[in-house]
């Protein structure tokens, strides 16, 4: 005789819908056939499955509670694709599957020979070697083929056999019968790894694993224009891989010393430069310096503090992805009109006479200032 479906899950006639549904999610993970050693898992499986599907919808449930198995059996066989008499719900079914098996469906790929790691380098270049380019010269370690074993991990003489437990493939393959038909999972095999092959023998140069640690020097050219932070990739100068696989890359991180009196902005060189009051207000024509050597540039008559000069494509190289340069940045020099400190009497005496013609008393601005404007036009006076 069939058992009370409110039995089978374990809740009560009242239980809400999501109570039953918790019930039959818990109690599936628990008799699915494939997870559990209880002899009678996939008939107790069947059982709560048909339990859900009748429970789990409002009409079958209404009339189950009315007339109990009579007011279901009937209703239920007419749907295809059943079991026992039973639609069942496919879709919490492989919740269920996904949840027993850590969320993995059924099958698996074989674990190759692994690609080598990637190895970062770091480099210091001056200034003018990131404007100009330079070639360095890198020393680092990585992990090469072994010369002795060739990258087997086998001793000389020797050679890899076939993995035992999962016959060469990588896997390991498990098929269980269940309600469903015929369930197969594929597991990448513990022994060998999934590389498919055992070393039984291994080298003593490489302890086995087929590559050992070794230093290695090696020249690299840093592109002109380059900025502080770029890293530069250097494709299959890293790491070699397992057994034949392709190797990792090497990254060359760029890290660019602070100039004496150069700064930069993006692609332009900022250089402050200082002129004394007799050149500011009289002009004069004055050496500066570049990342090309020193130029001359002619300072106008009554230039103030904060006056930028713009030398074109005298800047950094601008960079572009594939190393090449496109075109150049600017210079530009930003004056600052230095005021004596200290004076001789000479001097001094210069200063005086120059006061006594330009007048020392403080004459008022003809023009409002900026702010001032600005309070006249909000108070509505202009």
């Amino acid at each position: 005789m069939a058992r009370d479906y409110y039995d089978v899950l374990g809740v009560q006639r009242g239980a809400s819908s999501d109570d039953v549904k918790r019930a039959f999610r818990k109690l599936a993970r628990q008799y699915h056939p494939d997870v559990s050693d209880d002899p009678d898992a996939e008939t107790k499986f069947k059982e709560i499955n048909e339990a859900y599907e009748v429970l789990s919808d409002d009409q079958k449930r209404a009339r189950y509670d009315q007339f109990g198995h009579a007011g279901v059996n009937g209703a239920a066989g007419g749907y295809g694709g059943g079991y026992g008499g039973v639609d069942i719900n496919f879709e919490d079914i492989f919740e269920v599957f996904n949840s027993a098996f850590g969320g993995r469906a059924s099958g698996g790929s074989r674990r190759g020979p692994a690609r080598g790691g990637h190895v970062r380098v770091d480099v210091s270049v001056s200034f003018m070697e990131a404007a100009k380019g330079v070639e360095k010269e890198i020393e680092f370690q990585r992990l090469e083929v072994c010369e002795v074993c060739d990258g087997s991990g086998a001793k000389e003489g020797t050679h890899p056999v076939t993995c035992p437990d999962c016959n060469g493939t990588g896997q390991i393959r498990q098929a269980r019968q269940t309600m469903l038909g015929s369930f197969v999972s594929m597991t990448t095999c513990p022994r060998c790894g999934g590389r498919g092959t055992i070393v039984t023998d291994p080298c003593t140069n490489c302890d086995g694993s087929g590559r050992r640690r070794k230093p290695v020097k090696m020249n690299v050219t840093i592109p002109a224009g380059v900025h502080d932070g770029l890293r530069i990739q250097s494709r299959g100068d890293g790491d070699a891989g397992e057994n034949g696989a392709a190797p990792g890359d090497l990254y060359i991180v760029v890290h660019v010393e602070e100039h004496e009196y150069f700064t930069r902005k993006d692609n332009d060189i900022i250089l402050d430069y200082t002129l004394n009051v007799a050149q500011a207000a009289l002009g004069d024509t004055v050496t500066v310096p570049t990342v090309d050597g020193d130029v001359e540039l002619s300072v106008p008559a009554g230039t103030q503090t904060g006056k930028a000069f713009r030398l074109r494509g005298k800047g950094m190289p601008r960079l572009r992805n594939d190393g090449s340069s496109a075109g150049r940045g600017d210079q530009i020099v930003y004056v600052t009109v230095a005021i004596p400190t200290k004076l001789t009497d000479e001097q001094k005496e210069l200063f005086e006479q120059l006061a006594d013609s330009l007048g020392s008393h403080i004459q008022p601005r003809a023009e409002r200032g900026f702010f001032a404007r600005m309070t006249d036009f909000f108070s509505g006076e202009q």
